[in-house]
């Protein structure tokens, strides 16, 4: 029974991970596609409300991460093999993100280099949910063949395919979307052109998720891609897809009649929703092979003593680390608030 413990575990890290990460670089993606009449309030503005609490969405990430080496290690392997480029791509973006914002933010000298800082920012905020949602769609594609012959379809057709691409840009724009929404909601009462340039932003990314859908399902149609393992058994992903439909015409009403909570909230149902989508869509297998054949979480997963230690240390650190991450948002959200007055206040 601990391997649901675990599986609950991964599933939620990564959902938070899309949530909070997400949002954190679509604040990167909104200041890439603004105009430059609104790149500085942009970045002035996210700085403010997600600059002192960015570095601890990553924590989601490792969990993830050491969930899938100890808990599943052939399936840890597999994605570090026939995915490695795309995964390293998606580390350097990682760090690249991460240097380059510290030095826009803290550098103690003003110079030109702050022009190069900014664009390295932007174009990593977008590098790292693109091949984020490159790999999703290249593990569950069917297009990782282990028996390739040549290097090229061994280990580069398997990502770089124009299913893969939709996903990613479908990725992309959902981190930009996460993060206009958050954004509208932290503008003040008089701020009412701020608020609508968000808007803007946010119908923006949502068309773009919009186009991608549709592209994805193009490309899986052309390359004979499977949406679902279950083979036409696309009920539980029809019915997900319908409900994501559903949370994102709530959450541009809670939008336009400025629900602040409201549209947080459908925000993280419209993610949950698209999670579970693909979970159901795929479960069991966490890749599938060009074969027909797959991993499956039942198959991989590690001995039972492994897994019975496994989710212990998952429960007992939660128990600790999610009352601390809660003080965390809360301490610098008081701040935040200290921060708007007395900018409002000069």
């Amino acid at each position: 029974m601990m391997i649901y413990v675990v599986l609950i575990f991964l599933w939620t890290s990564i959902l938070i991970y899309l949530l909070m990460g997400g949002a954190d670089y679509g604040a990167g993606i909104l200041e890439l596609f603004s105009s430059n009449r609104d790149k500085p309030l942009i970045r002035k503005r996210s700085y403010q409300v997600m600059g002192p609490v960015w570095e601890a969405n990553h924590m989601w990430l490792i969990i993830a991460v050491v969930i899938l080496f100890v808990g599943f290690p052939g399936i840890y392997a597999a994605l570090g093999v026939w995915l490695h480029i795309p995964l390293l791509l998606l580390l350097m973006g990682i760090v690249a993100r991460g240097t380059s914002f510290t030095f826009r933010n803290y550098d103690a000298v003003q110079d030109g280099w702050q022009r190069v800082y900014s664009k390295v920012y932007v174009y990593s905020s977008f590098m790292v949910p693109f091949f984020l949602g490159n790999i999703a769609g290249a593990a569950v594609s069917g297009r990782i063949n282990p028996l390739a012959g040549s290097f090229l379809e061994k280990y580069i057709f398997s990502w770089l395919n124009w299913f893969c691409f939709f996903t990613g840009c479908f990725t992309v724009f959902l981190c930009g979307f996460i993060a206009a929404v958050f954004l509208t909601g932290e503008t003040e009462t008089g701020e009412r052109a701020v608020k609508q340039r968000y808007r803007y932003g946010a119908a923006l990314m949502n068309s773009g998720m919009v186009v991608c859908f549709f592209l994805i399902c193009f490309a899986a149609s052309k390359r004979n891609i499977a949406l679902s393992a279950q083979g036409s058994s696309h009920y539980p992903g029809i019915v997900m897809i319908v409900c994501a439909a559903a949370a994102c015409c709530a959450l541009w009403y809670a939008m336009i009649k400025d629900e602040v909570m409201m549209s947080r909230v459908f925000a993280g149902l419209l993610v949950i929703t698209l999670m579970l989508t693909v979970t159901l869509s795929y479960y069991p297998f966490f890749v599938v092979f060009k074969d027909g054949t797959g991993l499956s979480v039942w198959d991989m997963a590690a001995p039972v003593k492994t897994m019975r230690v496994l989710g212990s240390a998952l429960l007992i650190g939660s128990a600790f680390i999610i009352p601390s991450l809660c003080f965390l948002v809360y301490s610098f959200d008081k701040k935040s608030t200290a921060f708007y007055a007395e900018d409002k206040h000069e």
